[in-house]
């Protein structure tokens, strides 16, 4: 299976390599005010790549900080429980 892998690994690597020589063409990126950037096309699509990838982690932190904090709410509400529980009352299971 680690044969597979590492196949796969390296035919996505070389599959990239040879895409990213065949883009070296300088490319220009137009911004406001007449201002532009010249780099080669795959540096471009590399660096929106990335702006993308930062981006869509910046959306997923609030909701991972809000899990974070219902966690941490669910710990505290089943410790005080725990700690209220008295050993001389019957414990019934929770799905009767």
């Amino acid at each position: 299976m680690r044969v597979v892998l590492w196949c796969c690994r390296i035919f996505i690597f070389l599959f990239l390599l040879a895409f990213a020589l065949k883009n070296t063409a300088p490319v220009s990126v137009s911004f406001f005010f007449e201002t532009s950037w010249q780099a080669p096309l795959i540096i471009v699509v590399l660096a929106f790549f990335a702006a993308g990838m930062a981006l869509g982690v910046l959306a997923l932190l609030g909701k991972v900080f809000s899990l974070r904090r219902e966690i941490a709410r669910l710990k505290r509400i089943s410790t005080v429980s725990e700690s209220a529980d008295d050993a001389s009352l019957p414990v019934t299971p929770p799905f009767l």
